[in-house]
């Protein structure tokens, strides 16, 4: 078990390191996956792979086109239009802060488990997505899909669209407002600007690649933290080995360092007792059996 999980951990941080450009610069580090849209001024940072078009977003995950209808492709041109005939403000996290103090506002559609983490200074918080309170079978069983294909690793939960994510931005958005959509990928918050425009809002700018590509000074937070902690969840935050971590780790060394070694075999110690705990279960229930 512990060498199976070893090399588990090892292939993905091995498929992080290949997927970053060459010619990045090492300020900071960048983990998301983002459409490729028309370039904007960046910050000085450090950005991983872009994702294809060709994707479906479900909760916190990215699925591949094979997984995608061509209903779900046909959505993504068309969110993707709306930054390339203009209708849609394409910026940088860099120019959030400045934006905000120029009178526009930051509605921040991430799920409340990733805006609890890292809520923004100043924003109005409406999620596009929100975790599924059903608590039926089939349910459980999305839910456990969802973990097994890297939930367990990344975090985040089965989720279902917000059914009054519309009226709650009417509510808290004069249809004049100048507004920021923002989420933690940017996929999100793309498809939160057509339901906006629908809305009758006119002025509605999108940041490019989402939260993951702020610097931690490009954009003010509540509780003071980096907006990129948002984004990280399960074993690999709990190891402290997400890419935030590791930036603000003064060593820079691997694996969040000794903590995270150590953190590393608590967890697979404690997942070896829970297994040798259940065979001397099943073997006394059993045995009293017979």
């Amino acid at each position: 078990l512990l060498r199976a999980c070893c090399i588990s951990l090892f292939n993905m941080q091995l498929h992080q390191v290949a997927l970053q450009p060459l010619n990045a610069a090492p300020t900071c580090l960048r983990a998301a996956s983002r459409p490729s849209l028309p370039a904007r001024t960046r910050p000085a940072c450090r950005h991983s792979s872009v994702a294809s078009l060709k994707q479906k977003v479900v909760g916190r995950r990215v699925l591949p086109p094979s997984c995608a209808a061509v209903d779900g492709q046909k959505q993504m041109q068309a969110w993707n239009s709306q930054v390339t005939e203009g209708r849609v403000r394409n910026i940088a996290a860099n120019e959030v802060k400045a934006m905000q103090a120029d009178g526009w506002t930051v509605l921040d559609v991430r799920p409340p488990y990733e805006t609890s983490k890292a809520p923004i200074s100043n924003a109005i918080h409406v999620p596009l997505f929100i975790e599924d309170p059903d608590n039926s079978l089939a349910t459980y069983i999305k839910k456990a899909t969802d973990f097994g294909m890297g939930g367990w690793w990344l975090g985040g939960t089965h989720n279902i669209p917000n059914a009054n994510f519309s009226a709650e931005v009417k509510a808290k958005l004069p249809s004049d407002a100048r507004v920021i959509v923002v989420c933690q990928k940017g996929l999100r918050s793309l498809a939160a600007c057509e339901t906006l425009a629908r809305l009758g809002y006119n002025h509605v700018a999108w940041v490019n690649g989402g939260l993951d590509t702020a610097c931690k000074a490009d954009i003010d937070t509540e509780n003071g933290v980096d907006i990129r902690y948002g984004g990280i969840g399960g074993l690999s935050e709990v190891l402290g080995w997400t890419e935030v971590q590791r930036e603000e780790n003064p060593d820079g060394q691997v694996a969040g360092g000794l903590l995270g070694i150590i953190k590393f075999f608590a967890v697979i110690l404690g997942i070896d007792l829970l297994v040798f705990a259940y065979e001397q279960i099943t073997y006394l229930t059993s045995q009293g059996g017979q």
